[in-house]
């Protein structure tokens, strides 16, 4: 029986491969998906790494798009709506080098709970900055290695 973090992860290869093939390229996988946080890991490997051997920040940024709107996405898509997902800012601080696999958390789904709320009864777009932190587990536990604030737009979908 597939579990619905394996529906997960095989929904996130198949978003990646035919519509955001850089997704699918740095190799993302769902460690965590629940009604308050998700945590995603990419693998450093050679396509995810800079000249020094530690992770791109191009990548980085990956990793908090897909932690930052997949649990958006997950819930809209649970509660039988369609939303127009996109991210309006962000704000990103570098604090060490990533040297190992990367795991991006972000605990902000009540916060995602409130803002799909308030687009499903207003119709409005609605924005808030989304938390995802990057941590290396394996080399530092869970000291931040990039912190990132988001700006997260959702809008109910008419139809």
């Amino acid at each position: 029986m597939i579990s619905s973090l394996d529906k997960a992860n095989i929904y996130l290869k198949m978003f990646g491969f035919f519509k955001v093939p850089l997704i699918w390229l740095c190799g993302p996988k769902i460690l965590q998906l629940n009604e308050k946080s998700v945590e995603i890991k990419i693998p450093l490997k050679r396509k995810t790494k800079n000249h020094l051997n530690s992770m791109y920040f191009g990548v980085l940024a990956v990793g908090a798009d897909i932690a930052g709107g997949f649990m958006a996405m997950s819930k809209a898509q649970s509660r039988g709506h369609k939303v127009s997902l996109a991210f309006k800012a962000v704000d990103g601080q570098f604090l060490k080098r990533p040297e190992s696999d990367v795991h991006f958390l972000c605990h902000d789904g009540e916060l995602i709970d409130a803002m799909l709320d308030e687009t499903i009864a207003t119709g409005q777009r609605v924005n808030q900055q989304v938390k995802i932190t990057a941590i290396c587990p394996k080399l530092h536990g869970d000291e931040p290695m990039a912190e990132f604030l988001l700006t997260l737009s959702l809008k109910k979908v008419a139809g």
